[in-house]
């Protein structure tokens, strides 16, 4: 189930990138970054191989970057770091929906501040802190819903590994 999640994410990634508009300062309110969404979602399911998860992560974030960002291996480590982020945080809480939906908007603002001090530090797309939030804010809104809704799913729907 979780390659299935994962898949789709990928996918619904690249779909919708090509009917909301993505520039700089015009982002639509669902501008979507499902696939790190989904990378977060799916740890529960590899709990006992996180050496399988690491690698699957760090498989999706490659082929992230080479179907939609054109910056080889940047995602790569950044879902990497991610993946060291949310392997912490499933070891030390255990969530609900209302504790994963603030684990979810804190997972996403840490994604976008990594991101964009690294565009900043290698000066890549000049960048203000204006623009760091209205990346933030306008991406949170679809993000958190589809979230949500992976996490009910996958704590409802009968399979084999559950979410605590």
């Amino acid at each position: 189930m979780a390659y299935v999640i994962l898949i789709i994410s990928f996918f619904l990634d690249g779909i919708l990138s090509n009917y909301l508009p993505f520039m700089v300062n015009d982002l639509s309110y669902f501008t979507p970054f499902l696939t790190l969404v989904a990378i977060g979602i799916i740890y529960p399911f590899f709990q006992k191989q996180e050496k399988k998860y690491f690698i699957t992560i760090l498989i999706t974030g490659f082929l992230y970057d080479l179907f939609y960002t054109n910056l080889l291996f940047t995602n790569m480590i950044f879902f990497g770091i991610m993946g060291l982020l949310i392997s912490f945080v499933y070891k030390k809480i255990n969530l609900n929906p209302l504790t994963y939906f603030i684990f979810l908007f804190f997972q996403l603002c840490f994604y976008f501040l990594l991101y964009d001090f690294c565009l900043f530090l290698f000066n890549i797309v000049p960048l203000t802190v204006e623009n760091v939030f209205y990346q933030i804010s306008h991406s949170l809104l679809l993000n958190l819903i589809y979230g949500e809704i992976l996490y009910l799913l996958c704590k409802y729907l009968p399979h084999k590994r559950s979410l605590n």
